[in-house]
C-alpha cells in the first residue's frame, strides 16, 4: 500500500469508528480528475460532524495521521483571522511531505449553512446527506465573464494604482513601489489576464490559485513577457517591468472591449501612460 492509499485509509478508518463523524468529503485537485498526481497534492478532507466541543478541546487526535513538520489552526488565529461561519480546519504538513487540510463542520448547521463544492467526492456518508451529490466537476472555479462594471473598475484601478508606484520611485522608496505594483496593480492585471483566458476558451476553463494554470493557455514567447513583469528590487528594472506590464494590460483591455463590447477608458489609459513616461524621464533614470 502505497502512502497516498495509507493515509485514505487513516481518514476513513478514523471516521468510521468515531460515532461523532457522520461523513466524509474529499474536494480539492485529488478530487479532479483532470489534474495530473504528484507528491504536492493535499488531501482536502471535510469531516461532518454531531459536534466539534470534543474536538476541540484536545488538538492531540489529529496525530493519528502521522508524525507533524508543521500544523496551523487558522480559525485559532487572531493574525489575519477572517473566520466564517462554524466550521473549524486543521492544515497539517507531515515530516514525510504529506499534507492533510482537514475541515470539521457541524452537522446541525448543515441544512442551512453548507456550501458544497462542485470539485467533491463523498468517501463516507452514514446519514445519506449526500445521496444527489453531483459527479466531481470544475464548474465552481472556471474563469467567469465579468461584467461591464467589473471590466470597467478593474481598468481605473489598475491605471489609478500604477501612479503609486511612480511615485514610490521617484522618492527612491522602493518597498513602497514594491508593494504598490505586486498587490493592487498584479492583481488588477491578473483579472485581466483571467478574462482574456475566458474568452479565449468560452469560460470553460480554470485559472487556478494565482493563475496557477495561465501557462497553459498562452504560446511560450507571451507567457515569458508577462514573467518579465516581475522584477527585483532595482529602481530602473521596476519602472521597465511596469511599463511592460502597461503595455500588455492595454493590449488585453482592448481585446476584450472589443469581445465583449464593452466600453473601455482610452482617456485614462493615455494620461496615465504619458504621465509614467514624463515622471521616469525626469528623476527615473
Amino acid at each position: 500500500m502505497n502512502r497516498d492509499e495509507e493515509i485514505k485509509k487513516m481518514i476513513l478508518d478514523k471516521a468510521e469508528n468515531d460515532s461523532r463523524i457522520r461523513s466524509v468529503l474529499l474536494n480539492g485537485s485529488r478530487a479532479n480528475a483532470k489534474i495530473a498526481r504528484d507528491k504536492f497534492q493535499d488531501f482536502d478532507i471535510v469531516y461532518i460532524v454531531s459536534e466539534t466541543e470534543s474536538f476541540l478541546s484536545d488538538h492531540s487526535w489529529i496525530r493519528i495521521f502521522g508524525d507533524l513538520l508543521i500544523m496551523q489552526m487558522p480559525d485559532e488565529m487572531i493574525i489575519d483571522n477572517k473566520k466564517q461561519g462554524s466550521s473549524f480546519a486543521y492544515l497539517m504538513l507531515f515530516k514525510d511531505g504529506n499534507r492533510i487540510d482537514l475541515t470539521l463542520y457541524p452537522s446541525d448547521k448543515f441544512k442551512n449553512e453548507f456550501i458544497k463544492d462542485s470539485l467533491s467526492v463523498v468517501l463516507l456518508d452514514k446519514d445519506n446527506l449526500f445521496l444527489n451529490l453531483p459527479a466531481p466537476s470544475e464548474k465552481d472555479y472556471l474563469i467567469k465573464r465579468p461584467t461591464e462594471k467589473e471590466f470597467s473598475d478593474c481598468c481605473n484601478e489598475f491605471w489609478w494604482v500604477c501612479t503609486y508606484v511612480a511615485k514610490g520611485l521617484c522618492r527612491n522608496e522602493i518597498v513602497y513601489a514594491k508593494e504598490m505594483f505586486e498587490v493592487p496593480v498584479r492583481k488588477m492585471f491578473f483579472k485581466i489576464i483571467e478574462w482574456k483566458i475566458g474568452i479565449e476558451n468560452a469560460f470553460s476553463v480554470s485559472f487556478g490559485k494565482s493563475g496557477k494554470y495561465m501557462k497553459n493557455y498562452f504560446a511560450k514567447e507571451l507567457f515569458e513577457k508577462i514573467l518579465l513583469t516581475y522584477p527585483d528590487h532595482q529602481g530602473e528594472n521596476i519602472w521597465n517591468a511596469l511599463f511592460l506590464m502597461t503595455e500588455l494590460f492595454s493590449a488585453f483591455a482592448n481585446e476584450i472591449s472589443r469581445e465583449l463590447q464593452f466600453k473601455y477608458n482610452k482617456e485614462d489609459e493615455f494620461n496615465v501612460r504619458s504621465y509614467l513616461k514624463q515622471l521616469f524621464n525626469e528623476v527615473g533614470r
